[in-house]
């Protein structure tokens, strides 16, 4: 079957559209006039309050639900008929996954492969014009990738994979299924894998965010090991656009490597926010004096880096903020918004942070 653009403004099925970057897909697929239907499970990290603007807006319909309910997959394809699935419902953060690795397994690899297999039947459902529009567009990472030595060349698209963590290794199983509908049963897929986000609605164990609420609140900036591991980082905003881009544009059965074009060492990300922080939120005295040094975790990887060649090259996207230019705004986020991290920052997240961040 041909494979021709979606249409647009379309009506997207959302999986995960709670969590950090799905939410903020969410509100910006809805100002481009698009309408979302968003299934999000709500566990640790989905959280309505990211999609608080959209409460009354009849473009947003919010599901909570698992990607697991085959069942329920099946009936909101069924009644809301959507020319695009967008997946980024998955586990993440690779401490969680180091902590309790079985329901990495269980959500981003058997809850892809039900996906998967609601999307092709409902796709073999549809009249020829509609299927040769619909998209099913994954959401991965670099991670997938593994490290990378200090002079290698940042990881392309037709890179090897070699995941090094419980949670790389299930996205990279998800990867390789979405490879195999596209290959063995033709559904019409898309795949994206992209570096390091920051930004708004971050739940707050990521580094830059922890590091922010640490900040304001006196406490210690923990960095892992000498703090040398290298990281692309990426605007959330701008990873956004990047997959409205591929999913109106990008060629069926290809991946797209999205990247920040900014190497930091985690080191030099939390001194440049402690500098915006002395700039913002003077406290008397340098905020870098809080950074302290703790344990590594396990296979930590020392380096990603992503070549966005192939988008820039192919579709015309470039991320418009530079680090400094998104680490300001991101800093600026967290200031107006203390209310929302308040709210989150209990429970489970001050778990994960003793578990993760132990200086014993």
């Amino acid at each position: 079957m041909s494979h021709s653009s979606p249409v647009f403004p379309a009506k997207l099925l959302v999986t995960g559209g709670a969590g950090f970057i799905g939410s903020n897909f969410v509100l910006r697929a809805v100002s481009a006039g698009h309408t979302v239907v968003n299934l999000d499970a709500l566990t640790y990290a989905g959280n309505l309050d990211n999609l608080a603007a959209l409460a009354s807006n009849p473009q947003h319909i919010f599901v909570q639900g698992d990607i697991g309910d085959a069942g329920l997959i099946a009936r909101l394809l069924d009644e809301h008929q959507p020319n695009a699935i967008i997946h980024f419902a998955a586990e993440s953060h690779v401490d969680r996954s180091i902590l309790g690795p079985e329901v990495f397994l269980r959500t981003n690899i058997l809850g892809t492969f039900t996906l998967l297999q609601a999307a092709l039947t409902y796709w073999r459902s549809l009249a020829a014009t509609s299927a040769q529009h619909f998209r099913f567009l994954h959401i991965s990472t670099d991670e997938v990738y593994g490290s990378l030595a200090p002079s290698a060349p940042a990881f392309r698209e037709d890179s090897p994979y070699a995941p090094n963590s419980p949670y790389s290794a299930s996205k990279a199983s998800s990867d390789h299924l979405v490879r195999a509908w596209f290959h063995t049963f033709g559904l019409p897929v898309l795949t994206t894998n992209c570096s390091n986000n920051y930004g708004p609605f971050q739940f707050p164990e990521k580094l830059i965010p922890l590091m922010i609420h640490n900040a304001l609140s006196g406490k210690p900036l923990p960095v892992y090991g000498d703090g040398l591991n290298v990281r692309d980082w990426l605007y959330v905003e701008d990873h956004c656009e990047a997959l409205l881009t591929v999913l109106e544009r990008g060629r069926v059965g290809e991946t797209y490597n999205i990247g920040g074009l900014n190497e930091q060492t985690n080191r030099e990300v939390v001194a440049r926010l402690c500098a915006v922080l002395d700039r913002i939120h003077p406290a008397g005295a340098p905020h870098d004096r809080l950074i302290c040094f703790v344990t590594d975790r396990p296979g930590h990887d020392r380096r990603y880096a992503i070549d966005c060649s192939k988008i820039h090259s192919e579709l015309g996207w470039r991320p418009r903020e530079s680090f400094t230019s998104g680490l300001e705004k991101t800093v600026s986020w967290y200031f107006e918004h203390d209310d929302w991290v308040k709210r989150i920052a209990s429970g489970e997240y001050r778990n994960l942070l003793a578990q993760n961040y132990s200086t014993s």
